[in-house]
């Protein structure tokens, strides 16, 4: 099953996303038509029984005019055939500019501000943040079950964006009481970020964890944090460097705490800052992980939200399967 890669620049003066003649999902992003999705989605919908349905990409750029999202939004409404979206980049933006259009939002999106997930039920339209819920599959995927209850290791995030947001979040859950970090830390390299990250991670605190929260402008900053991460901990690249910019958070001089667990969240560009763990993986016992599973959780959460359909077992085995085709 092929597809032409479709995709729409949208700004203030031009909207030309022309009505959906098929079911159609979109894919709300910067620059959608580089994005691997746009190839593997024809074959996903297939196995997954998705007859006639497409992929549509609608480019923004970088926070746009509030209008921009809302006419964005506005056509999915109203259009009969456009049946959802994924939001990656324009998820706060989009929001902010749009939760006024929504029936629904889910816990997540109202907490966090954010929209990763747009879809439709029963005349209604439908917000969801995704992102606690796929970062969180993701982490248990290669987190040991009792991993900080076993080792009181920390939890190291390079980067305050939505994924730290998520990943915090899911690791404060009620139901992991008696096995959380024994610290939660995060660096970032501007100021605002770190303020917000740590005004919803006070909401959030379950009482018995420790958090620090660290301006790092450059990358020998987060050298200097790394010096005080306990052994047993997992450290993550939650920054777009290494993928959308050049470069690691990390310089190679770095030395990342042993037995730990590091976690690339990208799958795609240079990935700096995993091979820089991946050059002290034996020395320092290191497990190394990529974010090719949370990309695929991403989508596949969102794909089953949009089209009311179950994801998970044999079938997001088949999907991971399918998808690495691709890579």
């Amino acid at each position: 099953m092929e597809q032409n890669i479709i995709a729409y620049k949208v700004d203030k003066d031009t909207f030309n996303v022309p009505s959906a003649k098929q079911p159609t999902m979109y894919f709300i992003g910067v620059t959608t038509g580089q994005s691997s999705i746009m190839k593997i989605f024809p074959s996903w919908a297939k196995a997954l029984g998705l007859d006639n349905t497409v992929i549509v990409g609608i480019d923004i750029g970088i926070h746009e005019d509030p209008e921009v999202y809302r006419k964005v939004v506005s056509f999915i409404k109203n259009d009969e055939l456009s049946m959802g979206a994924l939001v990656t980049t324009h998820k706060l933006d989009l929001y902010e500019a749009t939760k006024d259009l929504f029936e629904y939002l889910d816990p997540y999106a109202l907490m966090f501000g954010e929209l990763s997930s747009i879809s439709k039920l029963d005349g209604q339209l439908r917000g969801h943040a995704k992102d606690p819920i796929t970062s969180g599959k993701a982490l248990e995927d290669f987190v040991p079950e009792n991993w900080w209850s076993e080792h009181n290791g920390d939890f190291c995030v390079i980067g305050a964006g939505g994924s730290a947001i998520a990943m915090g979040s899911y690791l404060m859950k009620e139901e992991f009481k008696g096995n959380y970090p024994n610290r939660i830390i995060v660096t970032n390299r501007s100021q605002p970020r770190l303020t917000e990250i740590e005004r919803i991670f006070t909401d959030l605190d379950p009482g018995n964890i420790d958090f620090e929260y660290h301006l790092c402008p450059v990358s020998t900053d987060n050298d200097q944090i790394l010096t005080s991460v306990k052994p047993y901990s997992v450290i993550v690249n939650a920054t777009g460097l290494g993928k959308d910019r050049p470069g690691s958070p990390l310089t190679d001089n770095a030395k990342f705490p042993e037995n730990s667990l590091v976690w690339e969240i990208n799958y795609r560009g240079e990935l700096d800052f995993m091979h820089q763990a991946l050059a002290q993986e034996e020395e320092a016992n290191l497990h190394v992980e990529d974010g090719w599973r949370y990309f695929i959780y991403g989508w596949t959460e969102v794909i089953a939200e949009v089209f009311h359909i179950e994801i998970k077992g044999e079938v997001l085995d088949n999907l991971d399967d399918i998808a690495k085709k691709f890579r």
